[in-house]
């Protein structure tokens, strides 16, 4: 039993109780009687949300000859610590492996997560069988394919088979995700650079200019009208993509978007120092200007944007300095899925940028709305998972490497300073966090299969 706490979903605040029974919401009102059996916490003065629903993490992740330093295990123990409850990792084939052997063997990587999880899956070529693995994987519970128009000679795609993806996804019922920068021009900038021997982390951010995201966004969104395929552009920096976000949602064209947290909070004044300061903000796309951050904040509080993400994806310095002569061979990627509450609700809520129940919409409601996970995710109901969190919102701390969850010695927001705290996260059920500490030895997570009408269902 959760009694006395303000219950905060995406669209209603009410002060009551939460009764939860076999890992579920069983009851939720005011004065609920518990006999001597029930454990009680007595939530007076504190905000109560749904879990978070994280969909864009990578764990564990191979990327410029490293992996990315937290597991399917210390990736999810850091996302319980701040209040997420699920993940939606990536499936990414090898060139020749079967969309199915690659999410069969995700799935046994990430038996070790703490946390629920589901997936997206990256076709990240056109085979004669790859329209015949598409249904294979949504018959396996995927509803959602991840696509890149960046990294040609890796994962991905030119616009032939882009619509050949769309076209077999929008048959299936399913949602394409799209990683939004022009490759072919970045590539050709990139190259350039190191030819004139422009080496650091700052021409890193330069070859990936804001109007290549833009006109990478724009073609997305017309190919997905073509197709008449549900479109997610993932990881928004820029203000210049804001513009078709918004027209082509004018349109009513099913387009969804999604931004992280440093493209809120940090700018690309990161890239002027040496290697060591700099690299650890070596992401794609890369930190934006200080303009382009206050219009994803405007676009977070007008509904253009539906979703904040993570992206999260750390790298230790030793593998971040395999690029210290050519910033093209440093592993892109931060942590943050520990950090997405906590900032939402200082520079969001307490700014008044977002009022607290767009907050748990961006956080917790919208993503399990769109990938297929709502109401059993995101959501505070009778018959819901009992993932909550029991916000406080009276600690003030600073992150700092020294204290954070991840496994990764930087962290790009080290010395910012967060207001509350998760004194308690509860999954299925369970207490996992307890006065901001984790408890006992949680459970594995599950795999959470999806399915494209209807409730999902787990196995």
């Amino acid at each position: 039993m959760i009694k006395n706490g303000t219950i905060i979903t995406a669209s209603a605040n009410e002060t009551g109780d939460i009764l939860i029974e076999g890992g579920h919401i069983t009851v939720i009102g005011s004065s609920i009687p518990a006999d001597g059996t029930v454990r009680t916490i007595d939530a007076e003065g504190m905000y109560i949300l749904p879990g978070g629903v994280d969909p864009h993490v990578h764990m564990h992740l191979p990327v410029a000859g490293a992996f990315s330093s937290d597991d399917f295990h210390t990736g999810s123990r850091a996302a319980l610590s701040g209040g997420t409850t699920t993940l939606i990792d990536f499936v990414t084939p090898a060139r020749g492996e079967s969309l199915v052997a690659a999410l069969e063997k995700r799935r046994r990587k990430a038996g070790n997560s703490l946390c629920d999880y589901a997936f997206h899956v990256s076709p990240v070529e056109w085979r004669s069988t790859t329209a015949e693995e598409i249904m294979q994987c949504v018959s396996m519970g995927v509803s959602s394919f991840k696509v890149y128009m960046a990294y040609k000679d890796t994962v991905g795609l030119g616009d032939d088979d882009l619509l050949r993806v769309m076209k077999t996804v929008a048959k299936e019922g399913g949602l394409v995700t799209v990683h939004c920068e022009a490759g072919d021009e970045i590539e050709q900038i990139k190259n350039r650079f190191i030819a004139e021997n422009k080496t650091t982390p700052e021409y890193h951010a330069l070859s990936r200019p804001a109007s290549l995201e833009a006109a990478a966004v724009k073609r997305a969104i017309d190919l997905a009208a073509e197709t008449e395929c549900p479109l997610y552009i993932v990881h928004l920096s820029s203000a210049e993509s804001l513009n078709h976000i918004r027209e082509a949602k004018s349109r009513g064209q099913k387009v969804y978007a999604e931004t992280c947290p440093q493209y809120l909070m940090l700018d690309d004044s990161k890239y002027r120092g040496d290697f060591e300061e700099t690299a650890p903000y070596v992401i794609s796309p890369p930190l934006r200007k200080p303009d382009d951050c206050e219009a994803l904040w405007l676009a977070l509080s007008d509904g253009t944007i539906d979703t904040v993400g993570t992206d999260h994806c750390p790298f230790l310095m030793p593998d971040k300095r395999a690029g210290i002569n050519d910033f093209r061979k440093i592993p892109g990627g931060a942590g943050g899925v520990e950090h997405r509450l906590s900032l939402l609700y200082t520079y969001g809520y307490l700014t008044k940028r977002l009022n607290i129940n767009q907050m748990v919409n961006l956080f917790a409601a919208n993503p399990a709305k769109i990938f297929g996970l709502y109401p059993r995710k995101g959501q505070i109901m009778t018959g819901s998972d009992a993932d909550l969190v029991i916000w406080n919102p009276e600690p003030e701390n600073i992150i700092s490497v020294k204290t954070h969850r991840q496994n990764c010695d930087t962290n790009i927001y080290e010395g910012i300073t967060v207001n509350g705290n998760a004194d308690y996260v509860i999954a299925r059920g369970k207490v996992i966090i307890e006065n901001g500490d984790m408890v006992g030895a949680p459970e594995n997570g599950k795999y959470l299969f999806r399915t494209i009408c209807g409730p999902p269902v787990e196995t």
